[in-house]
């Protein structure tokens, strides 16, 4: 059998030509090489619509419109947190739009807008934020001699019994840390045990496990 191939519009009319001659469709087949199923179905569109030409194939229609599409980029910025079906909840109640979770999902991804696990973070306050921007601006022009005296030193406690953390935020790529997208939360939830060591530009200290809570006096 003829290998298949597309046929262009020219040669879909002299197929129809062809036929209204009175040649067979086999024959027609082996001159444009293609299966004789092809000017076939090529006979029955032209026997149905007058036409040689295929129809555009529209696929299936689009549910969203612009302006929910807008809506429901609008939601996810607002609330980084918020779940498609949550999302999908609020569309119906707005615009008496009904979609799918997934339908949702597949907006957000046109938008560059995946589900990612949130950065942690811990809760600060106004004075802590004051606090560190005014330590960074002190230093911001030491240079590098200056920072080779400098020992680095903390403390960390690490939980024994983490969260599972299965909650998701949605987010471009690059907004990793973008308001809203990281979750704060409370430390040291759970049995834990706590550490501490120091670095400089030139050394480490060994890490030392702290039995007991690490008052100033201690450290």
């Amino acid at each position: 059998m003829p290998q298949r191939r597309k046929l262009s519009d020219l040669d879909r009319g002299r197929a129809i030509g062809w036929l209204q001659d009175g040649v067979g469709a086999r024959q027609v087949a082996q001159r444009l090489a293609v299966a004789p199923t092809v000017i076939i179905r090529l006979k029955q569109r032209f026997h149905a619509t007058g036409r040689v030409q295929e129809r555009q194939r529209s696929g299936r229609p689009r549910v969203t419109t612009q302006r929910d599409d807008r809506f429901i980029q609008r939601q996810v910025v607002q609330q980084r947190m918020a779940t498609s079906n949550n999302i999908r909840q609020r569309l119906q109640a707005t615009t008496n739009t009904v979609v799918s979770g997934q339908t949702i999902r597949n907006r957000l991804h046109n938008f560059g807008l995946r589900a990612r696990r949130p950065v942690r973070g811990t809760t600060l306050t106004a004075n802590h934020r004051a606090a560190r921007r005014a330590w960074c601006t002190q230093h911001v022009r030491w240079q590098r001699q200056q920072w080779a005296q400098v020992l680095f030193t903390d403390e960390s406690r690490i939980c024994l019994e983490p969260a599972d953390g299965r909650i998701r935020v949605w987010r471009r790529r690059g907004e990793r840390f973008a308001e809203g997208a990281v979750l704060e939360r409370q430390r040291f939830g759970g049995g834990s045990v706590m550490v501490w060591g120091g670095i400089s530009t030139r050394l480490r200290t060994p890490l030392n496990h702290v039995v007991g809570n690490l008052t100033c006096v201690r450290y």
